[in-house]
């Protein structure tokens, strides 16, 4: 994915926090506590052209299922290039992942990628996206979420009641990169 797309939808869409793709060292240090060993459930939030997508998929089982969320066009465009039976797709808010996602997978899913930008949500869409994340995620499953700074830290642990923070500085711009466990 180039960096022109980038920023093609940075420039077009306020809802786009990054004129770069993430980078490998961030998307591996977002994804360090995933068991890959086993069969998961993942869902991205804000995936952008697939960047976690390419990774995730080379890492997880043939039985595992990728649900990726990506409100802009012309990066959802991209996610839907690939023919891959584990993924399903949504260009939709992420406000509405718990009428999207099947309701068998409700209590389910085992881990939450979160690249949205909070910082450009009011602090009630906030709650109310982390609350529906709690909601489907089951008992131990994990929240992770990368961001450029480290405001998402109060909000999470309210919501989750528990969280850690790092810093990614191999990534244009440098990630705080969180976790909270359900």
């Amino acid at each position: 994915m180039s960096t022109l797309t980038y920023l093609k939808s940075f420039f077009k869409d306020k809802d786009v926090a990054s004129v770069t793709p993430t980078s490998r060292f961030c998307v591996r240090h977002v994804c360090q506590p995933i068991n890959f060993s086993k069969d998961i459930t993942i869902v991205e939030y804000g995936a952008g052209a697939g960047v976690f997508a390419d990774y995730l998929l080379e890492n997880m089982s043939a039985a595992s299922t990728l649900i990726m969320f990506e409100t802009n066009a012309l990066l959802f465009e991209k996610l839907q290039d690939r023919d891959d039976p584990r993924i399903e797709c949504y260009q939709q808010s992420v406000e509405y992942v718990d009428e999207v996602v099947s309701e068998e997978l409700i209590g389910k899913v085992d881990y939450i990628i979160s690249g949205i930008p909070f910082s450009f949500l009011d602090e009630a869409v906030q709650a109310d996206i982390l609350q529906k994340s709690r909601e489907i995620l089951r008992s131990e499953g994990h929240f992770l979420a990368y961001q450029t700074s480290g405001h998402l830290k109060e909000p999470l642990q309210r919501v989750f009641g528990n969280i850690q923070t790092e810093w990614e500085w191999r990534n244009i711009p440098p990630m705080t990169v969180y976790q909270a466990i359900n």
